[in-house]
């Protein structure tokens, strides 16, 4: 009887696959212009993103510059053995980790603020303006903003000339290690706070106005409203961003940091990115470089896999 059975269930998920891709072929027959958009992307991905991930295995084997792409000669872990013993190398992984989770701190949370608050104002006009002023930071080149930087706080900068105002002496900032984070984080709020805000004022669009009445009627004032309708609302958004964020948690911002550091402060200012830019460019230790490029590539991975995980666990959202 069960070999019967079991007989008998096979044509049917046989017939349950076909049926399934036939919808598929049916669904791409009917909608092939806009699969067509994909090609173009995917492409881009294969080739820039993708296609390099070959060159990682140097990491493994001795490159000579003028010989093969991959190398000449295996060593295994080798060139892993060299970083982890390298004192310069940890200093350099410590001052990522500090900068990371500092800009984590501040420019993930403020654009969620930043957008709740200007769902709050309802003239019109004044909201598009401050919309406007907060979004041209975004699309200002890198070199415009590390620019602007160096020139107010230099010596004969507005901020020393506005503590010279008040009685104060004078500061330079970018031969002073200790301000240099603080520098880096708070450019990165002013950037990103106004263009990090337009995917939670999107999500707030989504959210059923009847559960604003609905809380009204049961007495909530606009902050319980906020704290019970309007975070849970945009709260997949919140969690979708915040994974995203984690990979690339040690990624901080090459172009930025190459733009302001100088050897005077790279106490604080050295992270990762730019000491590969060091010891894989300048000095052409590209095998050295590609471990290190590789090691901080798992560390990532490793950051989203877990942040996915206890969203998963505390939130019930997740990305998969």
């Amino acid at each position: 009887m069960e070999t019967k059975a079991a007989s008998s269930v096979l044509p049917q998920e046989r017939a349950v696959k076909k049926q399934k891709q036939r919808s598929v072929g049916r669904l791409f027959r009917k909608d092939w212009q806009l699969y067509s958009l994909l090609v173009l992307p995917v492409i881009y991905l294969l080739i820039f993103k993708y296609g390099p991930m070959i060159g990682n295995v140097i990491a493994f084997r001795r490159f000579v510059p003028g010989g093969s792409i991959y190398g000449e000669k295996w060593v295994g872990l080798h060139y892993f053995r060299m970083f982890i013993q390298d004192p310069t190398f940890w200093k350099v992984f410590t001052n990522t980790l500090i900068l990371g989770a500092l800009t984590l701190l501040f420019t993930f949370p403020i654009p969620i603020i930043f957008a709740l608050l200007l769902n709050e104002v309802k003239n019109k006009k004044f909201k598009k303006f401050v919309q406007t002023a907060s979004y041209m930071p975004h699309f200002l080149s890198i070199v415009i903003v590390a620019g602007m930087i160096l020139q107010m706080t230099s010596a004969s900068g507005s901020i020393n000339a506005l503590i010279r105002f008040f009685g104060g002496d004078g500061i330079n900032f970018m031969q002073r290690a200790e301000w240099f984070r603080a520098i880096y984080v708070t450019s990165e709020v002013w950037q990103g706070m106004g263009w990090g805000a337009i995917l939670y004022l999107a999500a707030l669009t989504t959210i059923d106005e009847s559960l604003y009445e609905a809380a009204k009627i049961d007495g909530a004032n606009r902050w319980k409203q906020t704290l019970h309708v309007t975070i849970p609302g945009i709260l997949p958004t919140i969690v979708t961003l915040l994974i995203l964020n984690m990979g690339s948690f040690l990624a901080i911002g090459f172009e930025k940091i190459l733009l302001l550091y100088n050897p005077v402060i790279y106490e604080t200012s050295d992270v990762i990115s730019t000491y590969l830019f060091r010891v894989g460019l300048q000095s052409s230790s590209f095998s050295y470089a590609t471990a290190i490029g590789l090691f901080e590539s798992i560390i990532g991975l490793i950051l989203v896999f877990s942040v996915n995980a206890i969203s998963r666990k505390v939130t019930e959202r997740s990305l998969w």
